[in-house]
């Protein structure tokens, strides 16, 4: 189950993975807003980042501290604040999902046991909670790049 639990935090063969929804994104329009739908595809790669880090934190950390919803999980511009932040962001989401699929893969990690400073969520229950999120928002860039003429 370990090994399954790592390998899903970057499926991808039932459907398009982070690595290939971020992959080549044209510099311009990472910012850029189709109409009908509320997010680029900067906030919504800097949403599975924070996102992801937040549950990777909470896992991890006994003196974590609550994020405000919906303010510290998504970015305050639709536009990425300079050149680099893309590649910024999506190195540190890879580096976080590294780090959950060494904590899937733990045997010292009992993935059914309840995280000491939680309220009742479980190792097993983040480790999921992070491959529904991140397959949902992966499934949204997907389908703004379609919108926006850049997918293959």
């Amino acid at each position: 189950m370990r090994t399954h639990l790592a390998k899903a935090l970057d499926w991808g063969e039932a459907h398009a993975d982070f690595d290939a929804a971020v992959k080549d994104f044209p510099a311009a329009l990472r910012g850029h807003r189709v109409e009908g739908l509320p997010y680029s595809a900067w906030e919504l790669l800097e949403h599975l980042r924070l996102a992801q880090h937040d549950i990777l934190d909470f896992s991890r950390n006994p003196k974590y501290k609550e994020k405000k919803w919906p303010d510290e999980y998504w970015p305050g511009s639709p536009e990425p604040p300079d050149d680099k932040a893309w590649d910024r962001s999506v190195a540190a989401f890879r580096r976080d999902r590294r780090a959950l699929q060494k904590l899937a893969a733990d045997p010292n990690v009992k993935l059914e046991k309840r995280i000491p400073h939680g309220d009742g969520q479980t190792y097993l229950r983040e480790i999921l909670l992070v491959i529904d999120h991140n397959a949902y928002h992966v499934a949204e860039l997907v389908m703004l790049r379609r919108l926006l003429g850049a997918w293959r």
